[in-house]
């Protein structure tokens, strides 16, 4: 039992100490970029004046020891729309967003649902900026507004739990996850446990726990079922 834990804790020490800081710049990292700008000039077809803002997430994002990177096979990429932002239930409609928000949006309050940790996500606000008081004014939806669906709607393609599983023909990279998701610029409460639980390793540190909440969350699809 004490040789099992003393492993854990060289491979612990190992990934802390080799996972912090990107040293160099590297292929599978400049694919994955690649795949974010060509994922950013496609014009989203639900959206006439929407943009699209991707970002890499998952292990090429995340781990930086170089001789494994080869081998991870797959980039994860998280796509937001300029038009949908996000709110926690009860909050008041913002009236600044940053600047890669549409002038027109479409507000959606994060509600609870009968499973901890899953939300609905329901129409709320309408936002149009005001570019003379340089501020967003909003108009409220009425109570039976409508919910939000995430998901991607294409049926030809291999589906992965919320991911839109996409084929690449070169370099490293085999496979694009590709997952739409609703910006929430505000920690919801629904989360609120994350920040202050017990971490066994103090990994992430508070630091970085503390610079993740104040960034907001994603909202993502439910993975799909047969």
């Amino acid at each position: 039992m004490n040789d099992e834990r003393d492993l854990k804790l060289i491979v612990t020490k190992f990934l802390l100490n080799t996972c912090r800081l990107r040293q160099q710049l590297s292929l599978p990292v400049v694919q994955a970029a690649m795949v974010c700008v060509q994922a950013a000039t496609k014009h989203p077809a639900e959206e006439a004046e929407g943009d699209r803002f991707p970002l890499t997430t998952g292990s090429v994002a995340e781990f930086y020891i170089e001789p494994m990177l080869p081998h991870i096979g797959d980039v994860d990429v998280m796509g937001h729309l300029s038009t949908q932002p996000a709110i926690p239930r009860g909050h008041p409609p913002p009236t600044q967003l940053p600047a890669e928000f549409h002038n027109y949006v479409q507000v959606y309050e994060i509600i609870d649902s009968h499973k901890p940790g899953y939300v609905y996500l329901q129409a709320r606000y309408l936002l149009t900026e005001c570019v003379d008081e340089d501020m967003y004014k909003a108009v409220e939806h009425a109570e039976e507004a409508y919910n939000l669906n995430i998901s991607h709607n294409h049926t030809s393609d291999n589906i992965h739990g919320p991911a839109v599983v996409r084929t690449v023909r070169s370099g490293f990279l085999s496979t694009v996850d590709a997952v739409q998701c609703v910006r929430c610029l505000l920690w919801p409460s629904q989360a609120a446990d994350w920040s202050t639980r017990h971490r066994i390793y103090g990994w992430p540190d508070s630091a970085t726990v503390d610079h993740v909440v104040s960034n907001g969350c994603d909202v993502v699809d439910v993975a799909q079922t047969t």
